[in-house]
C-alpha cells in the first residue's frame, strides 16, 4: 500500500512539473497567435464539464460503438475498418450528428486505410525520437498533432498537411487539452489503492470512461476546427 501510494506522489509531482511547463509554453504561444488567427475559449474546465455533457449526451450509442471496436479489434482487416469509424465518430459529433454505433461496420471506412496507415507512420515517426531523447519534447508534440487524425478524416487532406494544420490549431490550447486529460484519468490509479472494490470500480471507470473520452474529444475539435486555415 505504501509503495503504491509513493508512486501516486511520484506521479503527482510529475505532471505537476508538465503541467507548468505546458503552460508556460502555452502562454507564449498564445501571446505570439492571437493576432493572426481565430482565438476560441477553451479552458481546461470547460472542456471537462462539455466533454462530460457531449458524451452523455450519446453515452449508450458512444458506449455502444466502443464495446463493438473492442470485439472487433483482434479480428484482420475488419478491425482497420473498425478503428476508423471510432476514431471518425469526435468528428461526426462536432457537426451535431447523431451517433450509430453499428455504423463502425460501416464498409466507407476503409477507403481510409492507406492515408491512415501514413498517417499513423508519419506521426510515431515524429513522436518515437522526441520521446525517446525527453519526455516534454514527445508530450508536447502529442498535443501538437493531437487533431491530425480528425483533420485527416474530416477534410481529407495529406497525412503531412493535416499534421501540419494540427500543429497550427492547437497552438496555445496544447495545456487545455494536456491538463483535461489528465484530471480525467486521476480516477484509475486512485481506484488501484482501494482494498477489495479498487479494481471493480477501475474496471467500471475503464468502460465509461470511453464514451466520456470521445465526448472530450468532439467539444475539442469542435472548437479547434474553427481555427483550420
Amino acid at each position: 500500500m505504501r509503495s503504491q501510494l509513493a508512486l501516486i506522489k511520484i506521479k503527482t509531482y510529475t505532471c505537476y512539473i508538465l503541467f507548468n511547463k505546458l503552460k508556460f509554453l502555452d502562454m507564449k504561444d498564445v501571446s505570439n497567435v492571437q493576432s493572426s488567427a481565430v482565438v476560441v475559449e477553451l479552458g481546461m474546465g470547460q472542456l471537462l464539464s462539455k466533454g462530460f455533457v457531449w458524451g452523455l449526451k450519446n453515452f449508450l450509442s458512444l458506449l455502444g460503438a466502443s464495446l463493438l471496436w473492442m470485439l472487433t479489434i483482434w479480428i484482420p482487416y475488419v478491425n482497420v475498418g473498425t478503428t476508423i469509424a471510432l476514431f471518425s465518430l469526435p468528428v461526426e459529433m462536432s457537426k451535431g450528428k447523431a451517433v450509430n454505433p453499428l455504423a463502425i461496420f460501416d464498409g466507407r471506412y476503409r477507403k481510409n486505410m492507406g492515408e491512415f496507415f501514413l498517417w499513423a507512420g508519419l506521426y510515431n515517426m515524429i513522436l518515437g525520437p522526441a520521446y525517446v531523447f525527453a519526455i516534454i519534447p514527445g508530450l508536447i508534440l502529442s498535443y501538437s498533432y493531437s487533431m491530425s487524425l480528425y483533420i485527416l478524416l474530416d477534410k481529407e487532406l495529406s497525412p503531412s498537411e493535416a499534421l501540419s494544420q494540427s500543429n497550427k490549431i492547437t497552438h496555445g490550447y496544447k495545456w487545455s487539452l494536456f491538463a483535461a486529460k489528465v484530471i480525467s484519468f486521476l480516477p484509475f490509479p486512485l481506484f488501484l489503492v482501494i482494498p477489495e472494490i479498487g479494481p471493480y470500480l477501475f474496471s467500471l471507470y475503464y468502460i465509461l470512461y470511453f464514451p466520456f473520452y470521445l465526448g472530450l474529444e468532439a467539444y475539442s475539435y469542435a472548437q479547434l476546427s474553427k481555427r483550420l486555415s
